[in-house]
């Protein structure tokens, strides 16, 4: 009892202790409490607070091997590579196997020139399948500096035990011949690379930034124009395809070995950029920026890390890092304006996004994502103008997307416009055919209003074909059956939509419908109350709380479903 009482003082000491930007205000006592700090900062992922707390245990145990290797990786997450490298000889000295300790200490060698040095730490680092890649890139790009294709190759070959090495291989080829001025080898190594991975955007940067140096101009305009044509807008891109048309020709991709395997760092953590791997992402990045990397598109890629593991004040402050005259600086507001509304400053989040359509009247990205702003905060009057400006500019550069007809079609359906919200949705769907989000929305919509069922129920179960694990489409579908009467399919799929979305309460609440029709009603009744305990906005509250005191009324005669717009009925 009395080590619980110990250990939950110091927990709640450590949340005490926290300053504004997530740093450790102070430090605690004890080694033990300051253990315990970082603990809980660890996993809040308050990277900076939790290395702050390492540093006051280390001051009172300076030996001790579990707070060094912590500490190590704290600060390498935090970009402090001074720090990391110090660490990391410390490291090494008890754990000669440590992954990234090798790494760390193999980049300082690398950019000192010191290029044998660093492929025995990068060698040591090898004995994971990551590591077999981050040490094959990384010594290819050692090879590189020292001027020897062939020795670059020969450790390129080596990814060839894995088939999900082969894209990073032929890029890195590529890109390492190019920078030895080997063009007759670049030439065919770039081909091979677009051929196998063509809607990536830096083997379409590279390549098309090759082809503009060799005179290549015409093929380098098509390369960027069909990447353009596959629906992904790209500043980056777009860019380059103007300077190409101008006949302006562009400085070499890679410039330096440092450039080099700052690329191949970046090419991993964008690959790792996922609810399983950010950690490993997160500290590539930081990696990448340590060396002569493409600054601002490393800086994006670290902000977006940062926003998906949701330390949203972080990302803001590496989005304002972004250069003022870089391209991607109109991505970094955005970006911003973004993460403040998911910190709930709305007001802030909306200034920010208004200032970037007075800077770029004509950006429809910006016009599109001051909308969203808007709709988020359920202020839909406001979202419409802006998707306004977003269609028109749209149809005037001829680049519609059925993204911006989506989110207008929702916004004219929550202010009850719902003849608007249709054509929307059936304009998004003519520009996106097999477009999950679009086929559930609408139909869900048109089952909810009892309208055109058929065709409702087919987008539905289209959709769900499309997207067969997310909870809300598998929902809509066990709704359309609730609808059709057909209550023991609906219970069927419910209960799947309740199994992937535990937590939303309508899902909650439809199931408890689906029970009760047909005769379950102690679990209709918990369902109801789940829905209860899983925060619905006040309007479902309200319509939620009448339903365990007396139940479903009795079902109505069946009606014919109308043709044209109604109001929806209440759930049930």
């Amino acid at each position: 009892m009395k080590n619980a009482l110990l250990l939950a003082t110091a927990l709640l000491s450590a949340v005490l202790l926290f300053g504004v930007e997530g740093r450790a205000s102070t430090s605690y006592p004890s080694l033990s409490g300051n253990y315990l700090a970082s603990r809980t900062a660890g996993r809040n992922r308050e990277t900076g607070a939790a290395a702050d707390f390492l540093h006051a245990a280390l001051k009172q145990d300076p030996g001790n091997p579990v707070l060094i290797e912590r500490l190590f990786q704290f600060e390498l997450a935090n970009g402090d590579m001074g720090e990391a490298e110090k660490l990391a000889e410390k490291v090494i000295a008890f754990n000669s196997q440590q992954r990234m300790a090798r790494i760390v200490l193999g980049l300082k060698e690398f950019k000192l020139r010191r290029y044998d040095e660093a492929r025995t730490h990068f060698s040591e680092a090898s004995y994971t399948p990551i590591g077999e890649l981050t040490s094959a890139l990384l010594s290819a790009w050692s090879y590189a500096g020292e001027g020897s294709f062939a020795a670059a190759s020969t450790e390129l070959d080596k990814l060839d035990v894995n088939d999900s090495f082969a894209n990073f291989k032929s890029l890195h080829a590529a890109l390492i011949a190019d920078f030895l001025n080997s063009t007759l080898r670049a030439d065919p190594a770039y081909r091979k690379a677009y051929a196998d991975a063509g809607t990536s955007l830096r083997v379409t940067q590279s390549f098309g930034n090759f082809l503009a140096r060799t005179g290549k101009l015409d093929e380098a305009q098509k390369v960027y124009e069909t990447f353009l044509q596959g629906g992904e807008r790209n500043v980056l891109v777009e860019t380059a395809l103007e300077q190409v048309k101008r006949k302006e020709v562009p400085p070499p991709f890679i410039q330096s070995p440092s450039s080099g395997a700052a690329e191949a760092l970046f090419s991993l953590a964008a690959a790792m950029n996922d609810d399983q791997s950010m950690d490993v992402a997160l500290v590539y990045a930081q990696m990448a920026l340590s060396l002569n990397a493409d600054r601002p598109v490393v800086l994006t890629l670290l902000g977006d890390v940062l926003a998906n593991g949701r330390r949203f004040e972080q990302a803001i402050d590496v989005f304002e890092q972004v250069p003022a005259t870089s391209e991607l600086r109109t991505n970094a507001d955005t970006e911003i304006a973004i993460n403040l509304q998911r910190l709930d400053r709305n007001a802030d989040a909306q200034a920010r996004m208004k200032s970037v359509v007075d800077r770029d009247p004509n950006n429809i990205d910006s016009w599109t994502t001051l909308g969203n702003l808007f709709r988020n905060t359920e202020n839909y009057a406001e979202a419409v103008p802006a998707y306004d400006k977003a269609v028109a500019l749209s149809a005037a550069q001829g680049v519609e997307t059925w993204a911006v007809h989506y989110y207008r079609g929702i916004a004219h359906e929550r202010l009850k416009q719902w003849d608007k919200a249709e054509a929307d949705f059936r304009k998004a769907l003519s520009l996106s055919p097999e477009e999950p989000s679009v086929l559930n929305y609408l139909g869900y919509t048109l089952i909810d209003m009892n309208l055109k069922l058929d065709e409702a129920i087919a987008m539905v179960k289209k959709a769900v074909e499309l997207r067969p694990a997310d909870g809300y489409i598998v929902d809509s579908l066990g709704w359309a059956y609730f609808q059709l009467r057909d209550f023991e399919q609906a219970v069927s799929q419910l209960e799947r939509a309740v199994d992937l979305k535990p937590g939303d309460p309508i899902i909650a609440e439809h199931l408890g419908d689906a029970y009760w029709r047909v005769g379950r009603r102690l679990e209709a009744k918990f369902q109801w109350q789940h829905a209860k305990d899983n925060k619905p906005t006040p309007a479902d509250l309200t319509r939620i709380e009448e339903k365990p005191k007396d139940g479903l009324p009795a079902l109505p005669m069946p009606v014919k479903p109308a043709d044209n717009s109604a109001n929806p009925p209440s759930n049930g």
